[in-house]
């Protein structure tokens, strides 16, 4: 296998579904965030996908998950590794926003 092929598929591993760069663009504007906020924020996101989303990149180490002063809460933060995600993350914001003026001049 070609090995930039294989760093794609690195990076498509952890940003290549419907609601990862969605959760994490939240990261560059907060350090921390709580999974309620997050839900509230993403909008229409299953409570189990945002669970099994946040466990995947705990797992990864994109994230780290610490509990607060209330032990029935918890708090979602980056880690240095994912913070190396946010330049991605932007980038793709702004291609977003370039391709939706586009669309709309069609």
């Amino acid at each position: 296998m070609d090995q930039t092929i294989g760093c794609v598929k690195a990076a498509t591993d952890i940003l290549g579904d419907k609601w990862t760069p969605q959760l994490l663009r939240f990261f560059a504007n907060e350090r921390t965030v709580r999974f309620c906020q997050l839900q509230d924020l993403v909008g229409g996101i299953n409570p189990r996908t945002l669970s099994a989303r946040l466990q995947s990149l705990e797992e990864k180490g994109i994230i780290t998950r610490n509990l607060t002063s209330s032990e029935s809460r918890c708090e979602y933060q980056l880690t240095e590794l994912g913070e190396t995600l946010l330049p991605i993350i932007r980038d793709m914001e702004q291609w977003g926003r370039n391709y939706a003026q586009t669309q709309s001049v069609r």
